[in-house]
């Protein structure tokens, strides 16, 4: 008869130690990584006493002092600015127009007026809030 050791019990504790690890990780990643995520143009916003607008997962119009406008991250000349739209998909999504403060109202609304001409029926205008008084 052939005699076979005493039988091996399954560990049953759980090592939690690597998930914690990557977790943290993952983490600092993702710290580090997201002021990164919201580019753009360099604006000097409006800054308005009301609660300011988070531009998310949404196509994000910046308009520059000279009058220099970028859908999404690319800069697109005004003639091109409608194409530009259609092909980044803004009349499926919510855009977020982004404009300095020293920008002419005029232009601002020419904008939104192409914006609405092509279909984009969800705009929002990004703005910051003003810092607080002591």
């Amino acid at each position: 008869m052939i005699k076979i050791g005493p039988a091996r019990q399954p560990m049953a504790d759980i090592n939690v130690t690597p998930l914690v690890d990557v977790t943290l990780v993952l983490l600092i990643i993702f710290m580090v990584t997201a002021p990164f995520l919201q580019s753009g143009l360099e604006l000097q916003l409006p800054k308005v006493a009301a609660r300011g607008l988070e531009a998310k997962e949404g196509l994000v119009v910046s308009v520059q002092v000279d009058r220099t406008v970028a859908v999404g991250k690319t800069i697109v000349p005004i003639a091109r600015f409608e194409r530009a739209l259609q092909e980044n998909g803004a009349t499926h999504r919510p855009v977020y127009l982004r404009a300095d403060a020293r920008v002419p109202y005029g232009t601002v609304v020419d904008l939104m007026a192409r914006m609405r001409r092509i279909g984009v029926t969800q705009l929002s205008v990004v703005t910051e809030t003003p810092p607080r008084e002591q």
